[in-house]
């Protein structure tokens, strides 16, 4: 959902707010930055918080001529998980394959809202995968610090 919002009459441009997973334009004519992320599976560009979107020009100089695309969001909004992120989560529910946790923090701040993340029985280790026992690696209430991906 695109809502547009007009500023007064001085300002020429209007304000676009976004709000997470809509898609703000492909990788070949922007480049993600604070508040948005890069789909690698479709080179799709994101957003991924509500907020303003806003784009930054390259200074005449720089190689990488495409548009910095970032999403400005309100101050009371907390941290929020991004694709690379580090998290803090608490382990909520153990499944065969998957246990759901609650992230707790982004990085060094809490988060605000509620986010619930997936752990796969493919990410807890490289090698051996289907020998992963989600039931002994994982308990409810266990505190699991992880990297997001997409």
């Amino acid at each position: 959902m695109t809502m547009e919002i007009e500023r007064t009459e001085e300002e020429e441009e209007a304000v676009v707010v976004v709000t997470p997973g809509e898609e703000l334009g492909r990788s070949s004519s922007l480049i993600p930055g604070k508040g948005s992320y890069l789909a690698p599976h479709n080179r799709t560009v994101y957003a991924s918080i509500t907020g303003r979107r806003t784009l930054i020009q390259p200074s005449p100089d720089s190689p990488d001529q495409r548009p910095i695309v970032e999403v400005t969001g309100h101050k009371a909004h907390g941290a929020v998980p991004e694709p690379g992120s580090i998290i803090l989560a608490r382990v909520t529910k153990v499944m065969p394959k998957v246990a759901s946790a609650d992230i707790m923090c982004v990085g060094t701040k809490s988060v605000r809202e509620k986010f619930t993340g997936v752990i796969r029985q493919q990410d807890v280790r490289e090698t051996e995968i289907d020998k992963v026992n989600m039931h002994l690696s994982f308990r409810p209430g266990d505190i699991v610090k992880a990297q997001v991906n997409c």
